[in-house]
């Protein structure tokens, strides 16, 4: 066979082209197959469009407010072909440029569907290409919700929401209370929409710490979100006068029916594991489409690999990039563990961001949990921003010192949290943490001032 990689990658998303690129720095002769486009889910309709459209929202957002500042400007607009076209050139950009870290690391770019003849062969549009090693990396889709068929136009997905420009609505419903959900409701609402946002669990971000969603959750609807938890979408009937859409709230067992234009629905993401000839050659799948791994992110049958949202929760793309490393360094003959110290973000603003354990997760694995919290209110630097409803709150162990977890509400979270990210790699206690000296005047100041207060040692804060 004359198709013959020491690397077969399946996949370009976020974990696949880290993957790829770093088998091939290792000296490897790679292969990349991508079945819909370079840079996967994340680059094309999932985390940079998004993330551009949230930025010019809360620009729109930061212009309507700035007469609180002594700025007054009238009648500012929004063109939103103007903005999909702007978005859609960070894509192209992006796209392009991990197309090109492909080429220039010499890895062949194969396009099509991959299918496994056996463990070491795919067929890719009837070509069969053969792999010393082998790394799945497909990814995940949105799920579908019964009785609410996405036809992307009055009922959408992800990747219909972020097409702004086509008819947007007066009135939108967001079914799904997590990241996707509350970031798009944000977008929305800010473009002028009405929003509502119903989530089947008792608080948005069900397995997140709850008091920063509760509080997240009491910021976005001073924003004019409606947010109703423990509620479900029934039925949906289409009428002139708009989507009828029948809810139930679980607490009560009553229903009532809304009104509104569109619908997204944010239900989470299934993986794509199964039809990809997996289960014929041996390799596990569960009955959700995940593909369980080692901590060296080799399944069951020796040199395959498996990374991003196809092997577990969860669903982030630097999950996936960290995997692809991992996964790239053992197929390439080296010993990598793969460390699930993984930060998550939701990028509404305030922003919300965590890594580690809650108080709960702590006290069931057994820890005696101490908290340390400090409230935005009192940072100069978020006064500054005109920006003063957030938390930063530390999880710690009264017994060790250790720090066990950190869960924030506030600007630029998404930034902040790497710090805590780095501690708990390290290792580090709340002592070492708050010992750190941060740059003042600065939100990051807030983190210093959580460790301080877990000792009761807080010097802006009542150590209560």
């Amino acid at each position: 066979m004359s198709n013959i990689y020491d690397v077969i990658v399946i996949g370009t998303g976020p974990g696949g082209y880290h993957a790829a690129i770093r088998a091939a720095q290792l000296g490897k002769k790679v292969l990349a197959v991508e079945a819909e486009y370079v840079g996967g889910v994340c680059l094309n309709v999932g985390c940079i469009p998004t993330k551009a459209l949230l930025h010019a929202a809360e620009e729109l957002e930061g212009i309507r407010h700035g007469a609180e500042f002594g700025l007054e400007v009238k009648d500012a607009k929004v063109d939103t072909k103007k903005l999909g076209g702007w978005r859609d050139g960070i894509v192209k950009k992006l796209t392009g440029g991990v197309s090109q870290l492909l080429k220039g690391n010499k890895i062949d770019l194969k396009t099509g569907f991959a299918r496994f003849v056996d463990k070491n062969t795919i067929e890719v549009e009837g070509e069969r290409f053969q792999g010393r090693a082998i790394i799945v990396a497909t990814g995940s889709e949105p799920n579908t919700l019964p009785g609410f068929e996405v036809d992307q136009k009055n009922i959408v997905d992800s990747t219909g929401a972020l097409r702004v420009e086509e008819q947007f609505p007066k009135r939108l419903l967001c079914i799904g209370g997590g990241a996707i959900g509350l970031e798009f409701a944000q977008v929305y609402k800010r473009l002028g929409a009405e929003v509502t946002v119903i989530e089947f669990m008792g608080q948005i971000l069900p397995a997140a710490d709850p008091e920063t969603a509760g509080l997240l959750a009491k910021i976005l609807g001073k924003q004019g979100i409606t947010i109703r938890t423990q509620t479900k979408g029934v039925k949906v009937e289409k009428k002139k006068d708009g989507l009828h859409v029948t809810l139930e709230d679980l607490k009560t067992a009553t229903q009532e029916t809304i009104v509104v234009d569109k619908i997204l629905v944010a239900t989470g993401r299934r993986p794509r594991g199964k039809g990809l000839g997996l289960e014929a050659i041996g390799v596990v799948v569960d009955e959700r489409g995940y593909i369980p791994t080692n901590e060296k992110m080799e399944t069951n049958v020796p040199g395959i690999y498996a990374i991003g949202d196809v092997t577990r929760p969860p669903l982030l793309a630097h999950k996936a990039m960290k995997e692809g490393l991992t996964a790239a360094e053992n197929a390439a003959g080296g010993n990598a563990v793969m460390d699930y110290q993984i930060p998550n973000v939701v990028y509404t603003s305030p922003e919300w961001a965590a890594v580690g354990m809650t108080e709960e997760e702590a006290a069931k694995a057994g820890y005696k949990v101490k908290v340390g919290k400090f409230p935005l209110a009192a940072s100069g630097r978020a006064m500054t921003l005109g920006a003063t409803e957030g938390l930063i709150k530390l999880i710690g162990d009264a017994e060790t010192d250790l720090l066990l977890g950190a869960h924030m509400v506030g600007p630029s979270a998404s930034d902040l949290i790497a710090e805590m990210a780095l501690a708990l790699e390290m290792g580090a206690t709340v002592t070492d943490v708050g010992l750190t000296v941060h740059a003042h005047p600065t939100l990051s100041e807030g983190i210093m001032e959580a460790a301080e207060h877990l000792h009761r040692q807080a010097i802006h804060i009542a150590n209560r």
